[in-house]
């Protein structure tokens, strides 16, 4: 039994400890976001929300102008892989690290860095005179949208501390980045139609500044300090490893896919991510806690995540050529026939949110990867020329699809990790994200160049002169100059000829996607199923004073 004295000490001590921790709490930003009215929060979710949507908008809304691009800037298709796969490859190499940076030096500092960087790369896209200019800057926008995006998920997550409301405005997120993925292209085709390609890029830079804007005027500060450090050795791992691997796919086209520089290069990435895991399990503060992993709420869902964007990425890379080059349509009709996407991603997005609460993440997650399975296989055995409301039909399968399984498969990997470690859990949210979408591109890309080019080499275009079939076969649009240059029947064979190869490499890259997304649904079968409601919180104690009930375990002392 502990003295009189003692208890006086012990209890001295504790109310101490108490109010230093409550005065520490005060003073640590992220525990302010949680008492926001609700007035204010949801402002702070609208600025955030046009962030995410101005850099998911550029996600796609170039790949509207790659016919164009291909034309006046003499871009061949590995030229527009790396134009497209540039923002991908520099967001998804540097999202982690930005999100642990996010974490240490400030939310909102970091947005409005990243808002102002965006809005200055994007205005320089506009004047680029050659495909490799355009890369390069391509590569810095990317760089700038990773600082952007993870901040916008963990301000979410800390302004939100109520899992159910969080769920709500991350549904409402999804639907937005979702509807900015899919309404680039419309966007795009708009811009086309009045002005030239750099108006895909210049048309960004206002969108960015409101977004600055409202971040300056709403969003309040939030950090974690004392958790996120620069892991330099772990960035240095994973970039190499995901540019080396990326580099490898879009390049194996042109060199062979079992040339030695390939086999080498997939050899070197998986040394490289074997060195990451290294890295990261012997560092005390690692870029991501690979333990993470080991549950299934956060490592499935991050699979889910990568899945779906594989899907989506390489759809949008291929269908946007198709409709131009295929079907012969406009940018503006391209943009308006790709509109089902966008809309169904968004309704997808919320009803899987409020899908989840009644019949558990894993139901909600596989059924949206099961359509997305659906939706590719459907293209891949659908005619050349087949009717619009056919593929109506295969694009609200893909939006809903890609909406049940995205914004559920957030919700999960945010519920893991506590609202001070938002930053990484957002960050590695993105960062699947825009490695499924950057493989998405790079490989389904790939995979079209390859089997189109080996197509066409066995048509009339091995009649033509060699530097002319040359450029037929690492250019669509050079295809079809030549087919169009060439008069009477020999010319619409060789038409024949290049929609026929188109066909081949798309229809065989779908069902390609078919199967990582059929796969993907197996792997959802870890998530795990309907929550149980949370119990009850334990009543405070005040202060000084002491709690309802004192009893301790027998031969315990009271402290």
């Amino acid at each position: 039994m502990l003295s009189p004295s003692t208890c006086t000490s012990t209890t001295t001590t504790s109310t101490t400890t108490t109010v230093r921790t409550a005065a520490t709490i005060k003073s640590r930003p992220e525990a302010l976001m949680p008492h926001l009215s609700a007035h204010r929060r949801y402002l702070v979710l609208a600025a955030v929300c046009l962030a995410a949507f101005a850099i998911n908008l550029d996600t796609t809304i170039v790949n509207v102008a790659l016919p164009d691009l291909s034309r006046q800037l003499n871009a061949t298709t590995r030229d527009l892989q790396w134009i497209v796969d540039g923002y991908n490859l520099a967001f998804a190499a540097l999202v982690l690290t930005a999100g642990s940076l996010g974490d240490r030096f400030g939310r909102r500092p970091a947005l409005l860095f990243g808002l102002a960087g965006f809005a200055a790369t994007s205005a320089l896209g506009g004047v680029a005179g050659s495909p490799e200019a355009l890369i390069v800057i391509r590569f810095a926008m990317g760089a700038c949208a990773a600082t952007i995006f993870p901040t916008t998920l963990s301000i979410i997550t800390n302004a939100f501390p109520d899992r159910r409301e969080r769920a709500k405005a991350v549904g409402l997120w999804g639907a937005v980045t979702g509807l900015g993925v899919a309404v680039g292209p419309v966007i795009g085709g708009l811009l086309l139609t009045r002005f030239g390609w750099p108006s895909v890029f210049v048309a960004l830079v206002p969108v960015a500044l409101v977004a600055l804007a409202a971040t300056w005027a709403w969003v309040p500060e939030s950090s974690d300090p004392a958790e996120a450090r620069l892991d330099l050795p772990g960035l240095l791992a994973s970039s190499a490893a995901i540019g080396v691997l990326v580099y490898t796919i879009i390049e194996a086209p042109t060199r062979g896919w079992s040339a030695p520089a390939t086999v080498t290069g997939f050899a070197l990435a998986a040394v490289l991510t074997v060195v990451f895991v290294l890295v990261e399990r012997r560092r005390s503060h690692p870029m991501i806690d690979l333990t993470l992993f080991r549950t299934p709420a956060f490592s499935a869902a991050s699979g889910s995540v990568t899945v779906a964007f594989f899907a989506l990425f390489g759809f949008i890379f291929l269908v946007t050529q198709y409709f131009q080059f295929i079907r012969g349509y406009g940018t503006l009709s391209t943009g308006v026939r790709i509109l089902p996407v966008a809309l169904t991603i968004a309704l997808g997005s919320l009803g899987g949110v409020a899908l989840v609460a009644r019949i558990g993440t894993r139901a909600v997650v596989t059924t949206g990867l099961l359509l997305l399975g659906t939706s590719f296989a459907w293209i891949a055995v659908s005619p050349a020329f087949m009717s619009y409301d056919r593929i109506v039909g295969q694009m609200v399968l893909l939006g809903l699809g890609l909406g049940l399984t995205t914004a559920p498969a957030t919700e999960s990997i945010l519920s893991v990790l506590p609202p001070a470690k938002a930053g990484v859990g957002s960050a590695v949210n993105d960062a699947t994200r825009e490695a499924g979408g950057t493989l998405g591109v790079a490989v389904l890309g790939s995979i079209f160049t390859s089997l189109y080019a080996a197509h066409l080499a066995g048509t009339s275009f091995a009649a033509l002169p060699a530097h002319v079939g040359d450029a037929a076969r690492n250019s669509v649009a050079a295809a079809l100059g030549a087919a169009g240059g060439t008069p009477g029947r020999a010319g619409q064979e060789l038409l024949g000829a290049v929609q026929d190869s188109f066909l081949h490499g798309f229809h065989v890259a779908c069902v390609v996607a078919a199967g990582v997304c059929l796969l993907g649904a197996v792997g959802a079968l870890a998530l795990p199923g309907r929550s149980r409601p949370p119990a009850p919180p334990t009543p405070a104690v005040a202060v000084g004073r002491p709690a309802a009930s004192t009893a301790t375990a027998p031969g315990r002392p009271r402290t």
